[in-house]
């Protein structure tokens, strides 16, 4: 196994993270949204303060690179102006709200996640990947996503609160549901959950009044590229975007553009799709995760995204090339993984980022032939 730093916590606009092109800071737009305004303005600080590219994460965030430390100030200023990021550095902590980016105004999802909003300031000191998800549409879309504290809609129609790893939830009142939730974040933090870390791994006997055996109804399709009621999904390869091509997609005549947490982006308005950008729901892209891989990411021993474009076409199932053995980019298993260890190939199936391989210390070439690729 290579060597690498296991990161405890996630960054934020107030907590950048150094990576190899310089500070990476993550951005949390509200509802996973920004107006037009805000896009262009969020494009704009990428281009002046960081290298222009903007990655899209698996919690419907965005995060900017290439940040220098000197111009880090001047960047939290412009994006607060923004209303990007919040003035207070706690409160901005707190905002780990992931919701089912097709809420509409008014509905359950926009309006739980618009209470749990405003009850921040009742949130206690959480670990810093703990975090809520707002599901409360017609039918579940973050089933497959993680979350720790968790408002889901039941298959009778009701609304439940759920916390992570246990399998049901109990029915909740019509709105209660945010206050449920901040009751069950501070029980977490009361009963030692900070220890574990996440909630999927405390092992705490739930409180009575969070205990229940209502199941969640079964997930909708995940919103794939393609036309959808509010305007065109556009998938992201890599989840890694230029700031000039999200500037020439504001110029389409969106209103708006919300985050998704599977690489992609919901434009408002858009009636077709943009260069560059994936509207093939059965494009191989789709099938991969890879990290930034070297020289972007210091940890990282091979370069990662350039072998995940050649191989994606000769994979039918999940590809996953990992820079090295903490596996940033997929937590779960990948029918094919590659993994990066001190500049070789560890190539492994049905498996995570760094488990045993069937075919250790490949060259690239090596790797290729074995898929056909060469």
């Amino acid at each position: 196994m290579s060597g690498f730093l296991v990161r405890g916590w996630c960054p934020d606009a107030w907590r950048p993270m150094a990576a190899g092109d310089g500070l990476l800071v993550r951005v949390k737009p509200r509802l996973g949204r920004l107006t037009r305004d805000q896009l262009l303005g969020l494009c704009d600080a990428a281009l002046t303060w960081g290298n222009g590219l903007i990655d899209l994460t698996s919690r419907g965030n965005v995060q900017l690179r290439g940040v220098a430390e000197t111009g880090w100030p001047a960047l939290l200023e412009r994006l607060i102006a923004l209303d990007l990021v919040d003035p207070d550095p706690a409160r901005e902590k707190c905002r780990t709200l992931l919701v089912a980016p097709d809420w509409r105004l008014g509905d359950d999802t926009h309006r739980i996640a618009t209470d749990l909003l405003g009850m921040l300031g009742d949130l206690p000191a959480l670990p810093g990947k703990a975090g809520f998800v707002v599901d409360a549409g017609p039918v579940p879309r973050l089933s497959g996503v993680s979350g720790d504290f968790r408002i889901e809609r039941a298959a009778g129609g009701r609304l439940i609160l759920r916390a992570e790893g246990r399998p049901t939830g109990v029915a909740v009142p019509r709105g209660t549901e945010a206050g449920a939730l901040v009751r069950l974040a501070r029980w977490f933090v009361e009963s030692g959950g900070s220890a574990a870390g996440r909630m999927g791994q405390h092992r705490q006997p739930l409180p009575h009044w969070a205990q229940g055996d209502v199941f969640a109804a079964a997930p909708g399709a995940r919103m794939v590229p393609g036309r959808h009621p509010l305007g065109m999904v556009l998938g992201v390869a890599f989840g890694q975007i230029d700031s000039a091509r999200l500037v020439e997609l504001a110029e389409q005549g969106l209103s708006a553009i919300r985050v998704t947490p599977w690489r992609s982006l919901l434009g408002e308005g858009l009636t077709h799709g943009h260069p560059g950008m994936i509207v093939d729901p059965a494009d191989p892209l789709l099938r991969v995760d890879a990290c930034p891989g070297a020289p972007l990411c210091p940890q990282a021993s091979i370069a990662t995204r350039d072998l995940a474009r050649q191989l994606a076409p000769h994979i039918s199932g999940q590809l996953h090339v990992s820079g090295c053995a903490k596996g940033c980019a997929r937590a779960d298993a990948a029918h094919v993984v590659v993994t990066g260890r001190e500049g070789a190939l560890d190539l492994a199936f049905d498996a995570r980022a760094g488990e045993p391989a069937a075919h250790p210390g490949l060259t690239p070439a090596a790797l290729r032939a074995l898929f056909g690729t060469d």
